[in-house]
Protein backbone atom coordinates (compact mmCIF):
# COMPACT_ATOMS: atom_id res chain seq x y z
CA UNK A 1 0.00 0.00 0.00
CA UNK A 2 1.24 3.62 -0.83
CA UNK A 3 1.75 6.36 1.49
CA UNK A 4 0.31 9.37 -0.07
CA UNK A 5 2.37 12.12 -0.71
CA UNK A 6 1.27 14.31 1.98
CA UNK A 7 2.50 11.67 4.47
CA UNK A 8 5.68 11.58 3.42
CA UNK A 9 8.65 13.18 5.11
CA UNK A 10 9.01 16.70 4.86
CA UNK A 11 11.88 17.51 2.67
CA UNK A 12 14.67 19.79 3.83
CA UNK A 13 13.12 22.62 1.96
CA UNK A 14 9.92 21.99 3.25
CA UNK A 15 11.69 22.06 6.76
CA UNK A 16 13.46 24.89 6.13
CA UNK A 17 9.72 26.51 5.14
CA UNK A 18 8.37 25.60 8.72
CA UNK A 19 11.38 26.99 10.43
CA UNK A 20 11.12 30.43 8.48
CA UNK A 21 7.31 30.46 8.94
CA UNK A 22 8.09 30.75 12.93
CA UNK A 23 10.98 32.87 12.59
CA UNK A 24 11.57 34.15 9.48
CA UNK A 25 15.75 35.27 10.54
CA UNK A 26 16.84 31.92 10.76
CA UNK A 27 19.58 32.10 8.89
CA UNK A 28 20.49 27.90 8.60
CA UNK A 29 16.61 27.48 6.89
CA UNK A 30 17.45 30.33 5.12
CA UNK A 31 20.80 28.72 3.78
CA UNK A 32 18.70 25.70 3.18
CA UNK A 33 16.54 26.97 1.29
CA UNK A 34 18.89 28.89 -0.84
CA UNK A 35 20.81 25.68 -1.74
CA UNK A 36 17.39 23.55 -2.39
CA UNK A 37 16.14 22.69 -6.05
CA UNK A 38 13.12 23.60 -6.67
CA UNK A 39 10.92 23.01 -9.62
CA UNK A 40 9.67 26.14 -11.47
CA UNK A 41 6.71 25.29 -14.09
CA UNK A 42 7.10 25.11 -17.98
CA UNK A 43 4.06 25.93 -19.07
CA UNK A 44 2.42 23.04 -21.79
CA UNK A 45 2.62 25.47 -24.49
CA UNK A 46 6.34 26.90 -24.39
CA UNK A 47 8.76 25.85 -26.94
CA UNK A 48 11.76 24.75 -26.73
CA UNK A 49 13.46 26.91 -28.84
CA UNK A 50 16.76 26.00 -30.46
CA UNK A 51 19.29 28.41 -29.24
CA UNK A 52 17.75 29.33 -26.68
CA UNK A 53 20.17 30.07 -23.73
CA UNK A 54 20.23 27.30 -21.16
CA UNK A 55 21.67 29.61 -18.66
CA UNK A 56 18.27 31.37 -18.72
CA UNK A 57 14.44 30.23 -18.11
CA UNK A 58 11.28 31.68 -18.50
CA UNK A 59 9.55 32.85 -15.27
CA UNK A 60 5.74 31.56 -15.42
CA UNK A 61 3.93 34.41 -13.50
CA UNK A 62 0.92 34.18 -12.17
CA UNK A 63 -1.62 36.95 -10.71
CA UNK A 64 -2.59 37.29 -7.38
CA UNK A 65 -6.02 38.34 -6.30
CA UNK A 66 -5.47 42.03 -6.01
CA UNK A 67 -3.29 42.01 -9.34
CA UNK A 68 0.01 41.75 -8.03
CA UNK A 69 2.37 39.08 -10.16
CA UNK A 70 3.91 36.31 -8.81
CA UNK A 71 6.47 33.37 -9.19
CA UNK A 72 5.01 29.88 -8.24
CA UNK A 73 7.50 27.32 -7.30
CA UNK A 74 7.24 24.13 -5.72
CA UNK A 75 9.49 22.73 -3.52
CA UNK A 76 8.10 18.81 -4.78
CA UNK A 77 5.76 17.14 -8.06
CA UNK A 78 3.10 16.85 -5.68
CA UNK A 79 2.92 20.35 -3.83
CA UNK A 80 3.15 21.49 -7.80
CA UNK A 81 0.39 19.42 -8.80
CA UNK A 82 -1.88 20.32 -6.06
CA UNK A 83 -1.66 23.73 -7.38
CA UNK A 84 -1.18 22.79 -10.80
CA UNK A 85 -2.26 20.33 -12.10
CA UNK A 86 -3.06 20.99 -15.94
CA UNK A 87 1.56 21.90 -16.04
CA UNK A 88 3.27 18.42 -16.68
CA UNK A 89 6.81 19.81 -17.41
CA UNK A 90 9.22 21.92 -15.00
CA UNK A 91 13.05 22.95 -14.85
CA UNK A 92 14.69 21.93 -11.60
CA UNK A 93 16.96 25.40 -10.30
CA UNK A 94 18.66 25.90 -7.28
CA UNK A 95 17.06 28.54 -5.71
CA UNK A 96 19.75 30.59 -5.14
CA UNK A 97 20.88 30.58 -8.65
CA UNK A 98 16.87 31.51 -8.88
CA UNK A 99 17.58 34.69 -6.64
CA UNK A 100 20.70 35.53 -7.66
CA UNK A 101 18.57 36.27 -11.46
CA UNK A 102 15.49 37.51 -10.02
CA UNK A 103 14.35 40.97 -12.32
CA UNK A 104 13.86 43.91 -11.27
CA UNK A 105 10.30 44.99 -10.51
CA UNK A 106 7.29 44.30 -8.19
CA UNK A 107 7.81 39.84 -8.80
CA UNK A 108 6.92 38.30 -5.88
CA UNK A 109 8.20 34.56 -5.56
CA UNK A 110 6.06 31.96 -3.97
CA UNK A 111 7.15 28.46 -2.93
CA UNK A 112 4.86 25.84 -2.16
CA UNK A 113 2.18 28.98 -2.05
CA UNK A 114 -1.10 26.09 -1.91
CA UNK A 115 0.24 24.33 0.82
CA UNK A 116 0.58 24.99 5.01
CA UNK A 117 3.99 25.91 4.45
CA UNK A 118 4.03 27.92 1.95
CA UNK A 119 6.15 31.05 1.81
CA UNK A 120 6.00 33.86 -0.13
CA UNK A 121 9.08 36.82 -0.81
CA UNK A 122 8.67 39.84 -1.96
CA UNK A 123 11.04 40.51 -5.16
CA UNK A 124 13.82 42.63 -2.95
CA UNK A 125 13.30 39.57 -0.23
CA UNK A 126 14.18 36.83 -2.59
CA UNK A 127 17.48 39.48 -3.79
CA UNK A 128 18.37 39.63 -0.17
CA UNK A 129 17.57 36.85 1.44
CA UNK A 130 17.98 33.76 -0.93
CA UNK A 131 21.20 34.81 -2.65
CA UNK A 132 24.03 32.98 -1.96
Amino acid sequence: METPAHDAQPTPAQQALDALAENAEDQAALDTLAHSDVLVPVPDDAVDGEGADASTVALPVLEQPGGDPVVPVFTTEGEMAELLPFVSRYRLIPLGALAAQWPEGELSLAIDGSSAHGLTLTSQGVRTLLVR
